[in-house]
């Protein structure tokens, strides 16, 4: 019997490395996925998605990019921060607030206002991932132009590279590139196309759909390619371990 139970153990254990096929990792993360922007309900579509989040922690939790966020709010029209969940008429609006902030990093965590939970997503480890890996993140590519309906990318991580590199002239230099020279970090450079509503989509393990990543142009490219007259289309993301940090200063430990 003993032995029985040994060979079920290895299986079990053989079973939890194989990979997912990707339509059923996507099923999977699809639910957490939700639009970030506003909601004004005398304003015509009522809905404005600015970019996109993910479910963390205890489901009523939201991580998306610090930018992502309206610099401003118009309280005369009953305007308010949300997040949209659902798909097409199935959506749902939630009120949030901003619980946490990260500008070295553009992240953001946001808490829903009406207690619902959504499904969370898991969190990767803070170990960098290899070049070559398989991911995928999924969003709203260009907001509601589309509906609320989330569209996944796939591609590989080709490069680990840093967020900044020296510029070839001081004169090419800003007072936000040497802040960021000073304290350098690594980001995810990829190998697919994301647009300008997938920023805070979650960059996941095509094989789990672990996190491993937040999809970010705007920080990036403000930095790393700002020695370039016209931006690449190269798609970055921020490691997950930036993620991790956030939670463990709001103490939403993930």
């Amino acid at each position: 019997m003993n032995s029985l139970l040994t060979f079920v153990f290895f299986l079990l254990l053989a079973g939890a490395a194989v990979a997912r096929p990707l339509p059923d990792v996507i099923a999977g993360v699809r639910g957490s996925i939700v639009g970030v922007g506003t909601y004004e309900p005398s304003r015509r579509p009522p809905v404005k998605i600015l970019g996109t989040g993910f479910a963390v922690s205890d489901g009523r939790h939201v991580v998306t990019n610090r930018h992502v966020l309206p610099k401003s709010i118009n309280g005369g029209r009953k305007e308010k921060l949300a997040i949209f969940s659902g798909r097409g008429k199935e959506t749902k609006v939630h009120l949030i607030s901003v619980l946490e902030v990260d500008a070295e990093h553009d992240l953001a965590l946001l808490g829903l206002k009406d207690g619902k939970k959504l499904p969370a997503l898991r969190l990767a480890g803070n170990k960098y991932f290899r070049e070559g890996t398989p991911v995928a993140f999924t969003g709203f590519p260009i907001g509601m132009v589309l509906g609320l309906y989330p569209v996944t990318h796939r591609g590989i991580i080709s490069a680990v590279t840093p967020v900044v590199i020296p510029a070839m002239s001081s004169r090419r230099l800003t007072p936000k590139m040497i802040k960021r020279m000073r304290n350098p970090y690594k980001v995810y450079q990829l190998d697919a196309t994301a647009y300008p509503g997938n920023s805070g989509s979650p960059l996941y393990d095509a094989s789990n759909g672990k996190v491993i990543g937040v999809i970010n142009s705007v920080l990036v490219k403000s930095t790393k390619e700002s020695a370039l007259k016209d931006p690449s289309g190269i798609t970055y993301a921020i490691p997950v371990r930036y993620v991790r940090q956030l939670l463990k200063r709001a103490k939403r430990i993930n």
